[in-house]
């Protein structure tokens, strides 16, 4: 049977108090609609829609690409007025599912039985019980108010205090037969408290037809909560980071503190990996067996094999670290840095589009970039690569077993020859032999009788 869904994203998010669209604040690195659109991706939808409206240049830039196709919503005149723009584009037969973009962590399964519940015969809505139902719709039921046929659903600002204190909500989305979709929202009237279109008010026109109105329910609130203000969202985030956490820990991950930890893309994980506080994982990350990540690290787009240790405060994007190496304290590998096996970065040494081989060592204060490096070379405290000269990236190649002194700076283009020694101090602008010390230096003076200048005195 065909699955069209749409997704309801026009809102202008006032509370949120930004000039960004609402669903495009991100939650755990990805926007609120993109996690919206990766649920429905799962359900081979014939169609996918995006109602857009504030905002609307960007959320439709931002949804490019991802299959689904945007309708504009000008002006928003409640949730009906934005199904009636897209209706004429829905298939005339088969199930209509409604989303919304602003509650990004509905799950697939919980979608898929709301459309299976309407299977294009039946008016399906997903509700949950609340403890405090607030801005919730309610649904109204016949008899029981337990299990009680579905009646309607009130509006929050539109419900009585009596109907304020059932805690059955409607979460605001839907599945319905299409070809009624479309005659209902045809005949919705505006005349309520905010003179909007309400699309709840197809209950009522499905009861009074006869067709069967059936409520399906989330498993938990975390799937079915909305983003409307800073507060929620930082609250989502942290129950997202918690289940996450949770999920590692299952897997045989050890977190120092699940409270403390942040994934924004996806973790793979061996045995016996070992996570400190505060460390942020982004993009794609793998973690091989018995790799340690200490205290407040950031990793990006990484892989990190077995044995491994990461000290505290390293910053890690784009780049291979070897079985056994050892990076930081406060290290930064970027974008194309591939450490070999048993590789040593230490404290604030930063390497970038660099290959160092097994057994390398950089301990101290130093840059790496644009470079080739040989088995158990050791690069000095202080020491760079100049691999730019303003115009052009320029390589280096150190050869194995150069030992490279205290501040030194490499002018590439250049090549360190196997098993040689660089001076500390020294300036290389060409390349040296093989087994030679090389020293480059300024001529040391002293200058006898010389004064340092002194301030004049005030007046």
């Amino acid at each position: 049977m065909a699955l069209d869904i749409v997704i309801m994203a026009a809102g202008k998010g006032t509370r949120m108090k930004s000039r960004l669209p609402k669903v495009l604040h991100r939650l755990a690195g990805r926007s609120l609609l993109a996690h919206v659109l990766a649920t429905t991706a799962k359900l081979g939808p014939q169609r996918c829609w995006v109602i857009t409206g504030h905002g609307a240049e960007a959320v439709e830039s931002a949804i490019a690409g991802s299959g689904a196709s945007p309708v504009r919503q000008m002006p928003q005149l409640g949730t009906g007025h934005a199904i009636a723009q897209v209706a004429p584009q829905l298939a005339e037969r088969g199930t209509t599912l409604i989303l919304n973009g602003d509650v990004p962590l509905i799950e697939a399964a919980t979608a898929r039985a709301l459309a299976d519940a309407c299977a294009g015969q039946r008016l399906a809505l997903l509700t949950i019980k609340l403890p405090d139902a607030t801005g919730y719709g309610r649904i109204l039921r016949s008899g029981d108010p337990e299990g009680g046929r579905v009646l309607g659903i009130v509006e929050h600002k539109d419900a009585t205090p009596a109907q304020r204190e059932i805690a059955e909500v409607y979460t605001g989305m839907m599945a319905a037969p299409t070809a009624a979709l479309k005659r209902w929202v045809a005949a919705l009237k505006n005349d309520n408290v905010q003179g909007e279109y309400y699309l709840t008010d197809i209950v009522a026109m499905a009861v009074a037809e006869g067709v069967p109105v059936v409520a399906t329910h989330a498993h938990d609130d975390t799937e079915v909560l909305g983003v409307n203000s800073p507060l929620q969202l930082a609250d989502l985030e942290r129950r997202l980071q918690r289940r996450q956490a949770e999920a590692l820990m299952e897997a045989g991950v050890r977190l120092a503190d699940p409270a403390r930890f942040d994934l924004r893309g996806s973790l793979s994980t061996g045995q016996d990996v070992e996570i400190d506080v505060g460390c942020v994982f982004e993009g794609d990350v793998v973690l091989g067996d018995d790799v340690r990540i200490g205290a407040h690290c950031v990793i990006r787009d990484a892989v990190i094999q077995a044995g491994a240790v990461i000290q505290p405060f390293s910053h890690i994007d784009g780049a291979s670290v070897g079985a056994a190496s050892l990076v930081g304290p406060f290290a930064r590998l970027r974008p194309g840095a591939v450490l070999a096996e048993e590789v040593h970065i230490g404290n604030f040494v930063e390497v970038k589009n660099s290959t160092l081989a097994r057994g390398a060592k950089a301990n101290h204060l130093a840059y790496l970039g644009d470079a080739t490096v040989g088995e158990r070379v050791n690069y000095g405290a202080g020491s760079i690569t100049a691999n730019y000269d303003g115009a052009h990236k320029h390589r280096t190649v150190i050869e194995a077993d150069v030992h490279v002194g205290s501040n030194c700076v490499l002018i590439a283009p250049l090549t360190l020859g196997a098993g040689g020694t660089v001076g500390g101090g020294s300036t290389v602008s060409k390349s040296t032999p093989p087994g030679q010390l090389t020293v480059a230096r300024g001529k040391q003076l002293s200058i006898a009788g010389w004064k340092r200048p002194i301030k004049a005195s005030p007046g």
